[in-house]
Formats: structure tokens, sequence, C-alpha cells
């Protein structure tokens, strides 16, 4: 009878152990464009138009809005370990470029290289002209309404 005991805590210690430390896990997310390989490689330029690139890889992502009309389709990889913020931990844009005519003229890969890290530089915005205290703010215009110059409050003559 013993033994059992003993056993049953040993399992239950165990499973317990491995559920907080299943908590401790990372988070991961995919968002944007399911990349096949196969796929993207059967798009090939100076035989695919609009059409057939888009029966093969879909609907892209987003058009861009300027220039030539490219297509591109953006797949995100994002992990977020326990207790911290997410990062992107692959990114892949496939940028499908087409000519006047609609024929693919290039199929361009690009991966996280092209992601820009920005920190922000401290707590505080620089800005050119005085710097205030809060309370120099709050009861900076107290006294300015009516003061000589100002225009007269009401509708008199």
């Amino acid at each position: 009878m013993r033994v059992r005991g003993r056993l049953a805590l040993c399992v239950g210690a165990s499973l317990g152990l491995a559920l907080l430390a299943g908590g401790c896990t990372s988070i991961r997310n995919h968002r944007g464009y399911v990349a096949d390989q196969a796929l993207i490689d059967a798009v090939q330029p100076g035989i695919d138009n609009r059409l057939s690139v888009e029966r093969t890889l879909g609907r892209p992502t987003f058009v861009s809005q300027f220039g030539e009309k490219d297509w591109y389709y953006l797949s995100i990889d994002t992990k977020q370990p326990a207790f911290r913020k997410t990062h992107t931990d692959k990114q892949t844009v496939l940028r499908v470029r087409f000519d006047a005519k609609g024929n693919v003229v290039a199929v361009d890969r690009a991966g996280m290289e092209k992601v820009a890290r920005v920190d922000p530089e401290g707590d505080k915005t620089p800005t050119l002209g005085r710097d205030r205290s809060f309370l120099e703010d709050l009861f900076g215009n107290v006294g300015a309404v009516g003061a000589p110059g100002a225009a007269p409050v009401g509708g008199g003559p």
C-alpha cells in the first residue's frame, strides 16, 4: 500500500513539474502568406502573367500603391517567450514584378535583412521651444484672459 502511495506522489509531482515547465515555453504565431517553395518556383518570368500568378500563389498580401504595380506576399513568424514582448522570429517578403502588359518580369525574395529595429531614445520627445513643467502647462494661461493687448471678451462696442 505504501508503494502505491509513493508511486502516485511521484507521478503527481512529475505531472505538476511538466505542467509548470510547459507554461514557460514560447508562443509561436504565423501571420500572412504561407509560403510554399514549390508554388513559388512554379512562377516563371516571361511565361506567367497576373492571372496565372494569382491562380498559383493566390491573391497578394498587398499591391504597391506607387510606381509599378508589384505584388507582395508577406509571411511573418513571431515568437513570444514567457513574460516578454513578442518579436519577429522569421520574415519573408516575396515580390512579383510585372511589366506594362502584365507579364512577370522577376520574382524577388527578402528576409530578416529588411527588418529595421527602431528603439526610442529616452522617455521624452525632444521639442523646440520652452521647456515647461507640468504645473506651468496647467496654470500657464491663468491671468492671460483680459490681459492688455488682448481682444475684449463679449460682443461690446
